[in-house]
């Protein structure tokens, strides 16, 4: 059907299940029809209606009050305040016209949402609203990306209504294809992307780089996205982002700057850590006087045109595909991608970077899916040498290696990942702290941008495992606001921290060593025997944090623009088990316990032959068609 046809449908079976509704007008936002009525049961107490008549289109049904009938906003700002009870912590009021949603942010949801309180603020003031829970730390990200959805609410309108329309463009004639072919990040760890073509579509799944620290050639970091399948970008229809990680998201503006104009769906706190990342990348590139793959307009032009998604949540993202999230137990927000293709013709999954099993932060990844006839998935830690090391090992190591070190008077330098990395191991020095396995005096320095990043952690408590939610939602026992965290935020700070001669614990970024603060931290610390450098993530060859976990004697640093050889004398060792990655028993374990099994397995993000290796060893043990493709080359799989 076309974009009127459904409309013009909607309206007549709201006609004939519910006559008298007084709708003013039907749309188009996104893959969803939306309906605006003057009727207040209709949009305040009628949701049953609306999920049967989403059935019967097999589209996305929202009921909203017409413009008309609402109360001005300071009206019902004052009736909502009035009503709302003070143990309910109302932090925030705002009101969004173009849905004709209030939005309630407020320390304890229950208290309203168990109550008749929605239906009376409804009827009160005929706006509809959203309870959200306030976030229980400050994110300057959360508030800076919510503030400019806002206010660019009227272009965000007319964006959707416009794909609403293209959505509904009635399916090419002739012979059904699906393609994939590999852009970045097969046979290798970095610069994911890939693209599915159907005869009626392009998804680009991911847009990522390899070194964000040596932009001076960003081509060359880049995923091949001069290859004539992705040639124009603005003939894509869309793309779907797994997670914020730089190397799955960091080029993904570069598409705005060189014609793309759609969509981009994703989860919500990916959606924030991943412009948290980008706009440090353009920070970091700034004041290293790097070329630019990008600026900060880009950036807003992908948030401009980013559609959240919740895990378990399908839409249409084209006319032929829909779209589903589920976790994938990497970082927070990281979602596998179920594609839906064709009415029932073929399932599709890319994994993206996961973690099956439960880990300190998140539960693990899903393997079960409504269909699935090839899965993509990815062996970072598949090698024949990987070794698996526990969750429990590498506490005990990086509790062993504090206490050690403390012993001796000295200090530990961790490099981490701002994402994912840092909160974890956050986690086990509260833990360890709380539970006095180190000493008591402790402090723990954060530099970087580890508070932000964890502070939007707190933000999206229900994308945590259970565990850790109830904790910070229920028990009001955030471990990320304890004492021994010390926030670093500038540059005197860093430099009274270097200098104090007290033992401490020091969390900063860049995880590889290839930039970022920790190198200020490194110079200082590196020349002293009694320190120690704890590495607690995946150093990639190339990396300065890979010659160091090498055994390297000496390495050249730039040092106030003079190019300067440090000595390392300090002790540098390995805490490994904080991985958000699948070793190779869980990913083996993964396959086996899927339902239903896929026909065929692609395996991407390994470095060198591991993909290759991974893929034959899953044929042998499986009896299912597994590839490891490389980059540039595409597979037919329909």
């Amino acid at each position: 059907m076309s974009f009127r046809d459904y409309l013009s449908e909607a309206r007549s079976i709201f006609d004939r299940l519910y006559p008298d509704n007084k709708i003013t007008e039907i749309d188009y936002e996104g893959s969803t029809i939306v309906v605006y009525t003057k009727d207040q049961n209709l949009f305040s107490q009628r949701d049953d209606l609306a999920r049967q008549i989403a059935q019967e289109l097999r589209r996305r049904i929202a009921i909203r009050p017409d413009p008309s009938i609402m109360s001005d906003e300071k009206d019902a700002d004052q009736k909502i305040r009035s009503l709302v009870p003070e143990e309910a912590g109302l932090k925030d009021l705002y009101f969004e016209p173009d849905t004709g949603e209030a939005v309630m942010e407020v320390d304890e949801p229950s208290v309203i949402t168990n109550s008749d309180l929605i239906k009376e603020i409804k009827s009160e003031t005929n706006w509809s609203p959203r309870i959200v829970r306030a976030p229980p730390m400050y994110s300057r990200t959360v508030k800076e990306v919510r503030e400019y959805i806002r206010d660019v609410k009227q272009e965000r309108k007319e964006f959707l209504h416009n794909l609403g329309i293209k959505l509904t463009t009635p399916l090419m004639p002739g012979e059904t294809w699906i393609r994939m072919t590999a852009l970045g990040g097969h046979r290798e760890v970095g610069r994911s992307a890939t693209l599915i073509s159907t005869n009626n579509s392009r998804v680009l799944v991911d847009c990522g780089m390899i070194n964000i620290n040596d932009p001076d050639q960003p081509w060359e970091e880049a995923p091949y996205l001069y290859a004539p399948e992705i040639q124009p970008f603005s003939s894509l229809d869309a793309v779907v982002l797994t997670h914020a990680h730089l190397d799955h998201s960091g080029l993904l503006p570069l598409l705005y700057k060189y014609g793309y104009e759609g969509p981009v769906y994703t989860t919500a706190p990916t959606r924030d850590l991943a412009a948290l990342l980008q706009n440090d990348y353009v920070k970091v590139s700034h004041s290293e006087n790097h070329k630019l793959s990008y600026e900060s307009k880009q950036i807003r032009d992908e948030l401009k045109h980013t559609i959240v998604l919740k895990y378990n949540e399908t839409a249409d993202i084209t006319p032929d595909v829909r779209l589903t999230f589920y976790n994938a137990g990497h970082i927070l927000g990281s979602a596998a991608v179920h594609l839906h293709i064709g009415d029932g013709l073929y399932n599709v999954v890319l994994s993206g970077d996961q973690k099956f099993e439960k880990t300190w932060l998140f539960n693990p990844a899903v393997n079960r899916f409504p269909r699935v006839e090839t899965l993509m998935l990815e062996s970072t830690y598949a090698g024949r040498d990987d070794y698996a090391f526990t969750r429990l090992e590498a506490t005990n190591t990086l509790v062993d290696v504090v206490n050690r070190t403390f012993d001796r008077g000295g200090s530990v330098l961790v490099p981490v990942f701002a994402v994912g990395r840092s909160q974890e191991v956050m986690l086990v020095l509260e833990d360890a702290y709380r539970n006095k396995l180190i000493p008591e005096n402790t402090k723990v320095y954060l530099d970087g941008m580890i508070m932000e990043a964890t502070a939007i952690h707190a933000a999206y408590p229900e994308y945590l495992n259970r565990d850790l939610r109830e904790a910070i939602m229920i028990k009001r026992e955030n471990p990320f606001l304890s004492p021994i965290f010390k926030s670093i935020e500038t540059r005197q700070q860093r430099i009274d921290v270097c200098d104090s001669p007290e033992s401490k614990v020091i969390l900063s970024t860049a995880g590889m060593m290839n930039g970022g603060p920790v190198l200020e931290y490194f110079k200082t610390l590196s020349p002293d025997s009694k320190n120690t450098l704890a590495f607690v993530g995946y150093q990639a060859d190339g990396t300065l944090g890979r010659r160091i976990q090498s055994g390297a004697n000496y390495v050249t640093l730039s040092d106030n623009g003079k190019s300067t050889k440090f000595e390392i004398k300090m002790s540098v060792e390995n805490a490994e088990g904080f991985s958000g990655h699948s070793n190779k028993r869980e990913l083996l374990n993964f396959i086996a316990g899927m339902q239903p099994r896929p026909q065929r397995i692609l395996i991407n993000h390994g470095d060198g032959n591991k993909c290759y290796e991974f893929a034959k060893l899953i044929h042998a043990k499986f009896g299912m068609e597994a590839i490891s493709m490389k980059d540039l080359e595409t597979t037919r799989l329909y």
